[in-house]
């Protein structure tokens, strides 16, 4: 008792800095987990959720044995490791790459010209999508015909969508990405370079010898963290690229909550789906910590 109220003396200015976070979490986090009772049961709005029957697993087995099942899964996790596996060696690629350019003015140039389409909304950057790959006025399209091949509907066909995703996540998002490992590379201390010069290193040897171990912890958890989210697939970029032609490949888990949700009001169905999402993703984020702390010394705990 008497520690807790020295610790609350002596830091009592960083806990009242602490306090807005902690109500935020609490009202927009924690509080909300009071409505997932809805998805054991028949939910009725005139009802509430307290006085709503009680049906157990009833929209989980619905769920599990819908034609729906296997689709979206398979869907969500294939794009989900397919935007990992494709897009995450990049931004530590690229960290490394700039961190051997002696120019700055060259290194500031690439910078801003590969982060700067991190800004750029979701809604943007699906209508460039639909500008660019439009079969008619598109740009791609316009380079196919002119070599003599056909013009093609690329955000229609289902066997492209999720190429098309990844790539342009890829080229959205590689650049911001790379900021974290670069802040990482500049603590590398100086004395490392030196001795790697001395022992003859060239520049690809220090990248791969003194650069990528340096950040090594860094690029574990920040993986950890993506693993962790491979279930939690953004819903917005995913329903803005989203038609009839590509929707065998494009409906995944958060869409497919989104529609019976929203659009057809199945409140307990959907907040049963999402739940069984996010422990299967709870699972994966344990195991691969687990995983991550045996293979090497660095795990988020």
């Amino acid at each position: 008792m008497r520690k807790g109220r020295r610790a609350l003396s002596v830091n009592g200015q960083l806990y009242v800095l602490l306090l807005p976070t902690l109500i935020l979490f609490l009202l927009f986090r924690y509080w909300p987990m009071y409505g997932i009772q809805i998805a054991f049961k028949d939910y009725n709005a005139f009802l509430g959720f307290t006085k709503s029957p009680w049906i157990g697993f009833f929209h989980f087995k619905r769920f599990f044995n819908s034609y729906q099942f296997w689709k979206v899964l398979i869907n969500t996790i294939t794009l989900s490791f397919f935007q990992l596996i494709a897009g995450f060696p990049i931004p530590v690629i690229l960290a490394l790459m700039l961190h051997q350019v002696d120019n700055k003015r060259y290194k500031s140039i690439v910078q801003t010209v590969t982060y700067a389409p991190h800004f750029i909304s979701l809604v943007v950057l699906v209508g460039l999508l639909s500008i660019f790959l439009s079969p008619r006025t598109g740009l791609i399209n316009a380079l196919i015909t002119a070599l003599g091949g056909d013009a093609k509907y690329f955000l229609g066909n289902a066997k492209l969508f999720k190429s098309i995703y990844v790539i342009s996540g890829i080229w959205q998002n590689a650049g911001w990405g790379a900021i974290v490992y670069l802040a990482a590379l500049s603590g590398i201390s100086p004395t490392l370079y030196e001795a790697a010069e001395i022992d003859g290193a060239n520049r690809f040897h220090r990248m791969i010898h003194v650069d990528l171990p340096g950040i090594l912890p860094t690029i574990v958890i920040l993986l950890i963290l993506n693993v962790g989210k491979v279930m939690k697939l953004g819903f917005e970029k995913v329903f803005l690229m989203q038609n009839p032609l590509n929707l065998s490949s494009s409906e995944i888990i958060s869409t497919y909550v989104y529609k019976m949700g929203i659009l057809e009001a199945q409140f307990s169905f959907s907040t049963a789906v999402d739940l069984f999402n996010g422990i299967v993703n709870l699972i994966i984020l344990l195991a691969a910590n687990r995983l991550a702390r045996k293979i090497s010394e660095y795990s988020l705990w």
